[in-house]
């Protein structure tokens, strides 16, 4: 029986650090979703984070970080069915308090935008002016042209379930897409045209889906490349034993990719939660490709030194298609939603960014060293079959 004057969350967990998998966990949890979601899109906007619907739950939802509660935004229009969707954020330049959200893709493509403004405190009543109510606020609506006409991101032969974006450019107006079954592309927000479809230069038998796809910054809104040159993005992806970091000159509209070792325990998974923290990316779960085999591991990639780490500390339980958000202070991580192999479930958990840019542990260095070892033996095997095969073409 639950103790009374003690918080639980859905499964029935102390919203405390507790121990789902026998050991104590660093992470917090809070209190429940309002309804489960899993394959969910989040993104953060001052102190809120925006809960933009998840595998066929239409709600959205904003979650105010300091007052821990959660508040009603809308609903998807009832004709259409989220699976796999993307949801990405773009600030006006003129009201950085508003903000411009942008859904499309998934299994059924759809795209549609939302002008917000916070639903706390009455904000957006509040903040509207004469022009701004002639608008329509904190809904989902088509994307149209000047003359009405809809606008669809994607073909109709682009399968974008699963696909992941990031916004960069030099005026923060490209937006960049990648998508089953190994392509990238790029759309020019102020156009909607798109002005580069690619490839990526991944192995014949591989493919993207609900990957890891992230913009190297530090700032949402100014991708700059290691020498300070805005106009070059750059950016990481990662899909089970696929890794690439990927370059954008905007100049010239050229992509470069260089190919990334993915680390052992991480490659039979994709579907995990991820976020990105100046020079470190976090990816949290995950599901096999079997599709029945979830894990609670924590992985980092630190960007600097091409470096892999498995956590010493994993998630409280083996969960798959959360997603990760991280806060509008870069302080903590939030992880939410998710299917643990049985259904979608509630859970939120939060925890201190600050955690995963400590130094490693014995445990953890141990790791890296054993992952080293293979890595120098996988390079040395593709060294010796590059010469048989260059050999036997002779």
């Amino acid at each position: 029986m639950q103790n009374q004057g003690v918080e639980y969350n859905s499964l029935g967990v102390k919203s405390k650090s507790c121990s789902l998998t026998g050991q104590t966990t660093r992470f917090e949890l809070l209190s429940s979703l309002p309804v489960g979601f899993s394959l969910a899109q989040c993104v953060v906007h001052d102190e809120e984070l925006l809960i933009c619907g998840g595998y066929r739950t239409n709600q959205c939802y904003s979650y105010h970080l300091h007052r821990k509660r959660y508040k009603y935004i809308c609903c998807y229009p009832k004709e259409i069915e989220l699976i796999g969707h993307c949801v990405v954020k773009r600030v006006d330049i003129n009201n950085s308090r508003a903000i411009t959200l942008l859904s499309f893709g998934g299994l059924h493509k759809h795209t549609l935008v939302m002008r917000y403004k916070s639903v706390w405190n009455g904000e957006e009543e509040k903040d509207a002016s004469a022009c701004d109510k002639t608008k329509a606020w904190n809904k989902w609506v088509c994307l149209t042209e000047n003359n009405n006409d809809p606008i669809l991101i994607g073909s109709s032969r682009d399968n974008y379930s699963g696909a992941r974006a990031v916004i960069g450019g030099s005026n923060n107006h490209l937006l960049f897409i990648t998508h089953y079954p190994k392509d990238i592309a790029v759309f020019d927000l102020n156009t909607f045209q798109c002005i580069n479809h690619q490839s990526l230069p991944i192995c014949d038998d591989c493919w993207i889906w609900y990957h890891c796809f992230v913009a190297n910054t530090k700032n949402e809104l100014s991708a700059m490349d290691k020498h300070g040159n805005s106009n070059v993005m750059e950016m990481t992806l990662f899909c089970r034993n696929t890794g690439l970091a990927i370059t954008y000159d905007e100049l010239n509209n050229t992509f470069g990719f260089q190919k990334l070792y993915v680390c052992s325990t991480i490659r039979p998974f994709s579907f995990y939660a991820y976020v990105c923290i100046n020079d470190v990316i976090l990816l949290f779960g995950g599901c096999g490709v079997d599709g029945v085999t979830y894990s609670n591991l924590v992985h980092k990639y630190v960007l600097s030194g091409h470096r892999w780490v498995k956590c010493e500390h994993k998630l409280p339980l083996s969960l798959s298609e959360c997603v990760g958000q991280l806060s509008d202070n870069n302080m903590s991580v939030h992880i939410l939603g998710g299917h643990n192999g049985c259904e979608s479930i509630a859970m939120h958990m939060r925890v201190d960014a600050k955690e995963w840019t400590k130094e490693e542990t014995a445990i953890e260095r141990e790791w890296i060293a054993q992952e080293e070892e293979k890595c120098e033996i996988e390079k040395m095997k593709a060294m010796e079959q590059s010469h048989i095969l260059a050999t036997l073409q002779k």
